[in-house]
């Protein structure tokens, strides 16, 4: 199992990390989703890469994270207050952090990850016109963002 933790966490932090924009978070989500992970491997078919599925568990709890955060009225206060207080902040994760938690989850799984739109209407069990919508909107949302 250390070694399904060794090999899987960068990804797992990276991939949470891009969604929640914050570091401490970033770390309980690749966590609780590898340990669910290994918890739940008796159901992973073993005919599919496991990487798209250890994915899709992180995104899910990320996903989950930053609605609950957002129910709080806390929805990236940290982010923006760094972007203040940090001008070598990336203007592209500054940009993230202000779509909705389901269009930020295709463009991290799409651009920052590589998954292809089909791959990631099966990891999110979503219909592909519908990831191909959020991502469409998603752009149109950080280009009118980034342009500013």
């Amino acid at each position: 199992m250390s070694e399904l933790f060794r090999m899987a966490w960068p990804g797992a932090y990276r991939a949470a990390f891009l969604i929640v924009h914050e570091h401490a978070a970033a770390e309980d989500i690749a966590q609780e989703a590898l340990v669910s992970a290994v918890k739940n491997l008796g159901k992973f078919d073993r005919r599919r890469p496991l990487t798209p599925w250890l994915h899709r568990i992180v995104v899910n709890r990320a996903i989950d994270w930053t609605r609950v955060r957002k129910l709080r009225s806390e929805v990236f206060a940290e982010v923006e207050r760094a972007a203040e207080d940090a001008p070598s902040l990336d203007p592209v994760l500054a940009a993230l952090g202000t779509l909705a938690p389901d269009q930020r989850a295709v463009v991290v799984l799409r651009h920052l990850l590589g998954y292809t739109p089909g791959e990631i209407a099966r990891m999110l069990d979503l219909p592909r016109g519908t990831v191909n919508s959020r991502l469409r909107r998603a752009l149109d949302a950080l280009q009118s963002e980034l342009g500013r």
